[in-house]
């Protein structure tokens, strides 16, 4: 195994990931991995390569698809998957509002929120008990309340005041009929982390997390990209600025920041020095209030 004081911090956290994923796959009976194509879903598939092949996984990946994600992230996804071999469930979104579950009052109002409708009824399609994501807990103040096994009842809901302990990796991971775990593995990686990862791995990842040209209009505070989805206001005036994307969600919710940072390497340099989260910079749907996150965890969010 070699010197263990040789070990990096990058070591430490592949190892308790792989870890977390082996426990998964013993101890839950239908897991499934949230694949969006986003740099945390692409660090997941590759630490799951890890601690899996020559085999293939023993789950399916799954996205659940809102309609108005970045092409660049689709594209991606599918070639992804591709390479990989793997099975990817997609649901979307749009059938959830053919069948009125989800009742939006425009078509350009956000779809993040109506992802947690989309994913329960998936999970109720195929009788899922553990839900891979890659949240971590530094990004954002309701997701740092997330344990590793993050409990779900048979609502989807989650309670952070009822929580399981999880003393010296011990994860209790039963669950009765109907209820579920969010399971996340770099629960305990920092955005520098992650990317320090992707630098040292040489991932691929969607072109739009580097620096590119892209029109922008300022508001509140942030860059939101010009698309029909997100068009200009009447007293707006779109500017075309150098900027990459931090986080990739929803079209209508994720905004970039300006950057020339055009490489891991440079993007590691940024983020070393940054003083704001990937969310709080990018995400105009956790600007809504202190407690946003927490109250759509709490209907079955991600």
């Amino acid at each position: 195994m070699g010197d263990i004081s040789s070990r990096t911090h990058l070591d430490w956290l592949e190892s308790e990931a792989i870890y977390i994923l082996r426990e998964v796959a013993a101890e839950c009976e239908r897991p499934v991995l949230l694949f969006s194509g986003g740099k945390d879903s692409v660090v997941l598939l590759r630490l799951a390569e890890k601690a899996f092949r020559p085999a293939g996984f023993p789950f399916p990946l799954m996205h659940i698809d809102t309609g108005h994600n970045f092409d660049e992230v689709i594209a991606f996804r599918d070639k992804r998957v591709g390479e990989l071999g793997e099975t990817l469930i997609v649901r979307h979104v749009e059938d959830s509002i053919a069948r009125g579950t989800v009742v939006l009052r425009r078509e350009t109002d956000s779809r993040n929120a109506a992802q947690a409708t989309t994913l329960l009824e998936a999970i109720e399609e195929f009788g899922f008990d553990a839900c891979i994501g890659g949240a971590r807990r530094d990004e954002e103040k309701a997701r740092a309340k997330e344990r590793v096994f993050s409990f779900r009842n048979e609502f989807g809901q989650w309670d952070p005041k009822a929580q399981r302990p999880e003393l010296w990796n011990l994860f209790n991971t039963k669950v009765h009929p109907g209820e579920n775990m969010r399971v996340f593995p770099i629960s305990n990686w920092t955005e520098l982390d992650v990317w320090q990862y992707i630098a040292r791995e040489q991932l691929s990842l969607p072109s739009i997390y580097y620096a590119h040209e892209r029109l922008v209009v300022q508001r509140n505070g942030l860059l939101v990209p010009v698309t029909p989805i997100t068009p200009p206001r009447p007293t707006e005036i779109p500017e075309r600025m150098t900027v990459r994307f931090r986080t990739v969600g929803d079209i209508s919710c994720t905004c970039p920041v300006a950057s020339t940072a055009a490489d891991p390497q440079a993007i590691i340099a940024e983020t070393a020095i940054t003083t704001i989260t990937e969310r709080g910079a990018t995400r105009m749907d956790d600007q809504t209030s202190e407690a946003s996150m927490e109250r759509r965890k709490k209907q079955g969010y991600f």
